[in-house]
């Protein structure tokens, strides 16, 4: 009795203080396309091939669950009904952004938190005014509508917006709106140290381009990054709102990279993702019984599987850790030697693929497929005669998709779709609040539980 007395105690002690506790801090971490297939990719990544004893940072949370992502008129999404979702609780149409499938306007959490005092910071690492960050703020019919986007953002009251880059209409800049709504525009990372508003928009460096900051793999220095910018707007919320925040992170360049069926070039971008919530995660260390960080994805992209017919059983990562240039940057590679009056000889072409893919040297090739390579190079490059493979985001040329084809061959990946899936995706969840994230969610269900963690008293 005297045991059971002390566990109904106990009980009672813990119900009490999870009614009272509160999030102060909200992190809502959104890895686009960001499916079950590409997380365990990446884990298996990091602890195979990077030699790391820790799991990333997402899959140590205590609760993890699944969410359903379908739209009102689709079983698979699009990022527009499932940003939409993901931030106002209410299922539309693909396409459709920040409003019910009525085109009635319906209100973001961020909105709500903001009207409740909290800052709201908003990041991605693809353009500020694409369909997932444009769901927290936008209210339009059309995803396309990226200028009359970024103009909403500019009146939104947020104090940090941040992505790729701006957008023009009519040779209006966005940046214009910005600064005519008060809001400090800062181009890349030199001029951080320049912030001194309240309200900060942030995108890269002129002359970069506006659609996304640019992949992992391939190193392009003066671009932001997603932990930089995360790192940025989290110190710049701590100076301005300190007392309660809201930050959406959204790791965009995922799914670009499993449109393009890329990969080595997508499980580097989850790493990376992963770093932007080691970030959140060592802030909620400091303040575990005021912080709420949520993980999950808008959508699958591309189907993305270990395991395929060509290794069987085996799924060799590996093979990976040779590409040193994403598919998309190759394909511009090889399209630049196609313009170019000089002779480039498959000689050359050999050792390129040797030293930025490890063909011929680590990743074996067989007679036949050289011969295949050969044909697709002398077409795309030597005879600029070639059709493009074409995705939502970039066009690739044939002979990019069939080096491509043969290092997720040989990495032991396979791929569905160069589209969306409608696979359900993971949701993993620490802090207050954290437990209600458990069992099969559906997306439109999450913004509720992410509000209530705030405001039970």
């Amino acid at each position: 009795m005297k045991l059971k007395a002390i566990l109904c105690a106990a009980a009672i002690a813990a119900s009490t203080l999870t009614a009272s506790a509160q999030a102060k801090y909200v992190f809502y971490f959104i890895g686009d396309g960001m499916g079950m297939g590409p997380v365990l990719a990446a884990e298996t990544y990091n602890r195979e091939v990077l030699k790391n004893d820790r799991p990333l940072t997402m899959m140590q949370f205590p609760t993890v669950g699944w969410c359903m992502t379908y739209s009102a008129n689709s079983p698979v999404t699009d990022s527009a009904a499932a940003g939409t979702a993901l931030s106002t609780g209410v299922k539309t149409k693909n396409s459709m952004l920040g409003m019910s499938p009525d085109t009635v306007a319906v209100e973001s959490i961020a909105k709500k938190f903001h009207d409740l005092g909290y800052g709201v910071g908003i990041v991605t690492s693809v353009s500020p005014f694409d369909a997932t960050p444009g769901a927290f703020y936008a209210h339009v019919p059309n995803r396309s509508m990226h200028f009359e986007i970024g103009c909403q953002a500019a009146q939104s009251g947020y104090e940090f917006i941040a992505g790729a880059g701006p957008v023009k209409k009519d040779d209006k800049d966005i940046r214009d709106v910005m600064r005519e709504n008060s809001v400090q525009v800062i181009c890349g990372p030199d001029e951080i140290e320049k912030i001194k508003s309240d309200r900060v928009f942030m995108v890269n460096p002129e002359g970069a381009p506006n659609w996304n900051i640019g992949y992992t793999i391939d190193s392009i220095e003066g671009r932001l990054t997603l932990p930089l910018m995360t790192e940025t707007c989290l110190k710049h919320l701590e100076k301005t709102t300190p007392d309660s925040f809201f930050m959406m992170v959204e790791g965009g360049n995922i799914d670009h990279a499993l449109h393009a069926n890329d990969g080595g070039t997508a499980i580097l971008e989850i790493l990376n993702f992963n770093q932007a919530i080691k970030l959140a995660y060592d802030f909620y260390l400091q303040h575990p019984d005021e912080t709420l960080i949520v993980v999950t994805a808008d959508h699958d992209t591309g189907g993305m599987a270990m395991g395929n017919s060509k290794v069987k059983y085996q799924a060799p990562l590996g093979n990976f850790s040779y590409q040193r240039v994403s598919k998309e940057a190759f394909s511009d590679y090889c399209k630049s030697l196609a313009r170019d009056r000089r002779v480039y000889q498959w000689q050359d072409m050999k050792e390129y693929l040797t030293e930025n893919f490890g063909l011929f040297d680590h990743i074996p090739v067989s007679e036949t497929q050289e011969d295949r390579l050969k044909e697709l190079f002398e077409a795309a490059i030597v005879m600029r005669n070639s059709e493009d493979q074409k995705t939502l985001y970039a066009n690739f040329n044939s002979f990019a998709v069939e080096v491509l084809r043969l290092v997720n061959d040989a990495a032991g990946v396979g791929f569905t779709t160069m589209s969306h899936s409608g696979n359900p995706v993971p949701v993993f969840a620490v802090g207050v609040g954290a437990e209600t994230f458990t069992h099969l969610n559906n997306n439109h269900l999450l913004p509720a539980l992410i509000l209530s963690a705030a405001t039970t008293k």
